[in-house]
């Protein structure tokens, strides 16, 4: 079989239509599926592709026809085609400049779903408030992306009474959620954050007037729509991406904390809030505004310290809890956790620090790409014997996208001597798998696990069994929130290694290895080398 048979064959195993389009974007080559019966592949050529798609995604077209180079081929651009008898059809296309077609230039389109009238948008209900960020983020984040869009938030008063009118009431629900479907820039990017809240991604050049195309549609069912809406530009940073992140995160806010009642003033300020929160949040970083304190981990056959967890404490008013979370959402948290590291790694060069060992949590996300390990490899390679001090608590406050990936990374770790923990075990959903798929040398027993040891038989038995499984896999265990001797005493016969809790100590600003207690005998101890 020839080459380029096989070149073909590959080239519609990848999409469903291959173009050639001259520098101004005429096509001059078509072969495969075109947008419809109508409209074949090969009544496209002598077309301009500016003049089949919509103007969102003609300006996509012109965006990544400027920065094509020989050689490269850009990202996946989404695409509204005309089908055909006012028809459209969705599609994302990957172009390419071969060198040896110059200035021409090659294009793969593949089609996403069938052909569809814009009005069929109208039948569409609103998404639920995770599917409108998913959709959201698709499109704000696309290659090529139009300036000219916005995230816009509606508020329409009446609607959920409206809702009690039976059928009625389902009715106007149905064409109002149409309407805004219908007004979105792809017919399927508005979502229903609450009965009566709503946003979708809009075109800024479309002048439809939504609010009052909305209210007639309620007068038109017999009620009284009160319409208000705001429209949020998120790119003023030139950041697509992270402004995105800060529209998820505050418009999660709101829905936790319920502020919906004024949409116009609510979204807008929780949105100013945040990107305000994150840029404090860097400078604080950048500037190291933020403190450790040491809580001691304790060997419970011995009641010597074993060493110390490195918990962060910030100069602001918000919970370290909440700030953690927030720059997770925002991707800040790699260079926060980096930041961590270096502070403790400071403490242990300190005179006087002797044999101290010091624990430094990750995040799950700071785990995504090589920069965190790089950086723990790269600040203690001048002094090496400072790894065998270092511990990294991996934290499930945010789910790993590639486990695999991040066990390669936390091996890297380990065989430089840096040992691995596995945080708030048992606290989510992934624990058990991050135990399967995680080379790890220590677990972190949640909390919750421990409360009810003394009077819960059940608890013990849940322990018991979860040590069991960890020493069969060779990997050791703490337990957190240990308050009383009585369970110190009760987590040791049960084999659980080491415990940490105000029995021993709460974290202070200065590691204290010797500890006082209600059985000073029991946990006067030197930090083991």
């Amino acid at each position: 079989m020839p080459v380029s048979m096989r070149l073909l064959g590959f080239a519609f195993a990848a999409s469903d239509l291959l173009v050639e389009l001259a520098p101004g974007g005429m096509i001059v080559f078509a072969m495969g599926s075109g947008p419809s019966r109508e409209i074949p592949a090969e009544k496209l050529v002598g077309l301009s592709i500016f003049e089949g798609v919509g103007k969102a995604s003609a300006k996509a077209i012109e965006t990544v026809l400027a920065k094509l180079r020989p050689g490269t081929r850009s990202p996946a651009v989404e695409l509204l085609f005309s089908a055909g008898d006012s028809h459209v059809r969705r599609a994302s296309a990957r172009l390419f400049l071969l060198p040896d077609l110059a200035p021409n230039i090659s294009a793969a389109v593949t089609w996403d779903g069938p052909a569809y009238l814009p009005q069929e948008a109208q039948s569409r209900p609103a998404l639920t408030p995770a599917a409108f960020l998913d959709r959201a983020r698709d499109i704000l984040t696309a290659p090529g992306v139009s300036r000219d869009l916005a995230v816009s938030f509606v508020d329409i008063q009446g609607l959920q009474a409206a809702g009690a009118l039976g059928e009625a009431g389902e009715r106007l629900n149905t064409r109002v959620q149409g309407a805004l479907q219908a007004a979105s820039v792809d017919g399927n990017s508005a979502g229903q954050l609450g009965p009566e809240q709503f946003a979708m991604v809009r075109d800024r050049a479309n002048s439809v007037d939504l609010a009052d195309e909305v209210r007639e549609i309620g007068r038109s069912e017999g009620q009284d729509l009160d319409v208000r809406s705001i429209d949020v530009g998120i790119d003023a940073s030139g950041d697509s991406l992270n402004a995105l992140r800060a529209l998820r995160f505050a418009v999660e806010g709101c829905l936790k904390d319920g502020g919906l009642d004024r949409p116009e003033l609510t979204f807008t300020a929780a949105l100013e809030r945040t990107l305000k929160s994150a840029n404090a949040f860097r400078t604080m970083v950048r500037d190291g505004g933020f403190e450790l304190h040491y809580q001691p981990i304790v060997d419970l056959k011995t009641g010597a310290v074993h060493h110390f967890e490195a918990l962060s404490r910030f100069r602001s008013p918000d919970a370290t809890a909440d700030t953690i979370h927030m720059a997770e959402e925002l991707a800040l948290i790699d260079s926060f956790d980096v930041a961590v590291a270096e502070k403790a790694l400071s403490r242990l060069r300190q005179p006087g620090a002797g044999l101290l060992k010091i624990a430094v949590n990750v995040s799950g996300a700071s785990l995504a790409d090589d920069r965190y390990v790089q950086s723990i490899l790269r600040m203690t390679a001048v002094r090496p014997e400072e790894r065998r001090r270092l511990i990294v608590e991996v934290t499930e406050s945010t789910a790993m996208a590639d486990v695999e990936a991040a066990n390669r990374r936390l091996g890297a770790l380990r065989a430089a001597g840096i040992k691995v923990c596995i945080d708030d075990f048992g606290s989510g959903s992934a624990s058990y798998d991050y135990l399967r798929r995680l080379s790890v040398d220590t677990v972190k027993i949640d909390g919750k696990f421990v409360e009810g040891v003394e009077t819960d038989p059940r608890a013990r038995t849940m322990l018991g069994h979860l040590v069991e499984l960890c020493g069969s896999l060779k990997v050791q265990t703490i337990a957190e929130m240990v308050e009383t001797q009585a369970a110190a005493d009760i987590l040791r016969d049960l084999r659980v290694d080491y415990g940490q809790g105000w029995l021993f100590g709460k974290a202070e600003i200065e590691p204290r290895t010797r500890l006082q207690s209600v059985e000073p005998a029991r946990q006067i101890g030197a930090v083991w080398g």
